[in-house]
């Protein structure tokens, strides 16, 4: 919260920390074009206006004797300031301090701290947050906003010079709306130049649907088309514009990835201009799931806080949508449950998953960033959207085993080894430590892919699906690791009888061993086994085939959804060098006494191959060192 130092008049505040950093780094040119000031507060009147507009449809006085919305632009050469007035909804003295005084949003330190001084990567970060209002400082020295609450008697006045305070006063202003006044740089003096700021409207705001004026001395000119860009025909629309709505609506700077331009006619009508960004927002993982698609009704706005128009896992979408069905005085309660939403959302679903399956077979490569950024969004998808789940399966992309790229799950079945009848995956925080894992040397060794996956949905998704194709899906991490039957160029099928005798030789050389280790380790583990899933490490884990897959407890118990994670089974390679001595120590007389070290050490180490904490590092740091000092005597 802000703190203040009353005064009889006026106080003095200070900005929140987060502002006070991001006011530096805008106020010394973040925005590569400076001229960009002017398209975000022109963004806030109109979203002002936007506002004000949907509030009057039940509370009509607060647009009487105004009822027709617009944005003033004027600049005094003379005085050296720029004013951008609308006569939108206002704000009372509470959202000013908590407008533009604090970011009340969640996330702000987070996003703060990725900032590295990079023009570029700062550039999408400070635009994902959407602070335009801030970017005034880059050519102005001073700000003062006057603003008076739509249906309140009393203006409030805000002013800052950007660095680190704000005053706050009453002021006058004769009605509603917000009034931004910039006393302009000495540098940014092109700023004042009428031909200069007809261009900039003309560039970044002819799509604003409120009326934006240039006032010139005793005359007021319109310098922007003010019709609601969705609303025109798709072939009347440049590049440029489709752009320009987009860092309007979404408040970001990056390219829109994919555009959505449609009008739907027929039961209902409504029309739509959405966008998939190609940057990921800072929140979009933030755990309300909003999404982030207006609507409006006849193209007036109603909300930006639909839940019923998308469902969560689209909430990277940005954009409008438009009904001409619903009543203008619709309240977002009405919203719920409404059968005309509920169509209106069906049919905007099925349409990006259109477009999505479109761009994933024609351009693959540009699919694969797009997967990047909001694949852990599809795969909520899969998990949440059973009616869905065929066309969300088919869009998956992973990496995997044998591919540097992504892969889908149909490539994935089109190079299953004879004899495989699973998909095979891991799952972890990242794929490249993923690869490293113990439980892998099996599937190299024969050649058989397995999925690498590292989004913590990824532990949810899987057992919810099941199968794909009548292809179970199997963790590696989890059960037998079945490879016996798989034939491949390295590694022919076993002969069954001779399978038979090598397994018998195999339980006959290590049943001392094996024996000895349950007997050490009976409280630790669930059991040993000899692993057809190792040919490099000596030891691995492993959960029961009935039992959480490994890295779904670990997350589990970070959520403290459980208390413990159960004990694991603990797989030796019968063909490492360690464990054949061990096999040979385990049949000489008080073997057990000596190898109790080496048992526990076993554990401590499969548990340092799967990343986690020793359980107890003391007694793990006494025993390598009685181990180490035999071995040296």
């Amino acid at each position: 919260m802000a703190k203040a130092s009353k005064t009889k008049k006026t106080e003095k505040l200070s900005f929140q920390a987060e502002v006070s950093r991001l006011l530096h780094i805008v106020a010394h040119s973040l925005y590569s074009e400076r001229e960009i000031f002017l398209r975000e507060l022109i963004s806030n009147a109109s979203d002002a206006c936007d506002r004000l507009r949907y509030e009057a449809l039940t509370k009509p006085k607060l647009t009487q004797g105004d009822p027709d919305f617009c944005i003033k632009i004027s600049a005094d050469k003379e005085a050296g300031t720029l004013t951008i007035a609308d006569n939108g909804i206002g704000m009372n003295r509470k959202e000013l301090i908590e407008n533009l005084g604090t970011i009340a949003r969640s996330g702000t330190a987070a996003m703060i701290d990725k900032l590295k001084g990079d023009t570029k990567e700062d550039i999408n970060l400070i635009g994902q947050f959407g602070v335009g209002f801030y970017s005034s400082f880059m050519v102005a020295d001073k700000v003062t906003v006057t603003t008076r609450k739509a249906g309140a008697a009393g203006a409030f006045v805000w002013e800052s010079d950007g660095m680190g305070e704000f005053t706050l006063r009453e002021g006058e202003r004769p009605a509603r709306g917000t009034t931004v006044t910039l006393k302009i740089k000495d540098d940014a003096k092109e700023f004042l130049e009428p031909d200069r700021i007809k261009h900039i409207v003309t560039t970044y705001s002819d799509h604003i649907p409120v009326p934006i004026n240039l006032l010139e001395g005793e005359t007021s000119d319109r310098i922007n088309d003010a019709s609601a860009l969705w609303t025109r025909p798709r072939n009347k629309i440049k590049a440029d514009q489709y752009k320009e709505f987009y860092h309007h609506v979404a408040h970001a700077t990056d390219e829109p990835w994919a555009t959505l331009h449609f009008r739907v006619e027929g039961v209902i009508e409504y029309s739509g201009l959405l966008y998939i960004p190609t940057a990921r927002p800072f929140n979009i993982f933030h755990p309300d799931r909003k999404n982030q698609v207006k609507l409006y009704v006849k193209r007036v706005f109603i909300t930006d806080e639909c839940e019923e128009l998308l469902p969560s896992w689209l909430r990277f979408l940005r954009g409008v949508v438009d009904s001409e069905d619903l009543d203008l005085n619709v309240s977002r309660e009405m919203l719920q449950n409404n059968p005309i939403v509920a169509k209106i959302k069906n049919g905007l679903v099925t349409r990006v998953l259109n477009e999505l399956k479109k761009k994933a077979e024609k351009e693959p490569d540009s699919y694969a960033g797009f997967w990047e950024a909001f694949g852990a969004l599809i795969k909520e998808g899969i998990y949440e959207s059973f009616e869905n789940r065929d066309d969300l399966l088919s869009l998956l992309r992973c990496h995997s085993t044998t591919d540097e790229g992504l892969v889908s799950l149909e490539s994935y079945l089109g190079r299953m080894k004879k004899g495989q009848d699973a998909i095979y995956y891991i799952t972890g925080e990242n794929a490249e430590a993923l690869k490293q894992s113990p439980q892998l040397e099996g599937f190299r060794a024969r050649d058989v892919e397995v999925l690498l996956l590292s989004d913590p949905i990824d532990d949810f998704w899987l057992p919810a699906v099941g199968q794909y194709k009548e292809k179970p899906f199997k963790s590696v991490t989890q059960g037998g690791a079945d490879l016996g039957n798989i034939e491949t160029p390295k590694v022919k099928k076993k002969d069954d009888k001779k399978s038979a005798a090598d397994d018998a030789k195999s339980a006959g050389e290590m049943g001392d061993l094996i024996a000895l280790l349950k007997l050490t380790l009976e409280e630790k583990v669930t059991d040993v086994r000899t692993s057809e899933r190792l040919t490099d490490s000596a030891v691995c884990l492993v959960a029961d085939e009935t039992g959480l897959d490994m890295n779904l407890e670990r997350i589990l118990k970070q959520h403290n959804q459980i208390n413990q994670v159960t004990s694991r089974i603990l797989e030796i390679n019968p063909d490492h060098s360690l464990i054949q001595s061990l096999a040979l120590s385990a049949k000489k007389k008080g073997a057990q006494d000596k190898l109790e070290d080496a048992a526990l050490l076993l554990l401590d180490q499969a548990q340092i191959l799967e990343g986690e904490p020793v359980s107890d590092p003391v007694a793990f740091s006494r025993r390598m060192e009685a181990v180490m000092a035999k071995g040296f005597i």
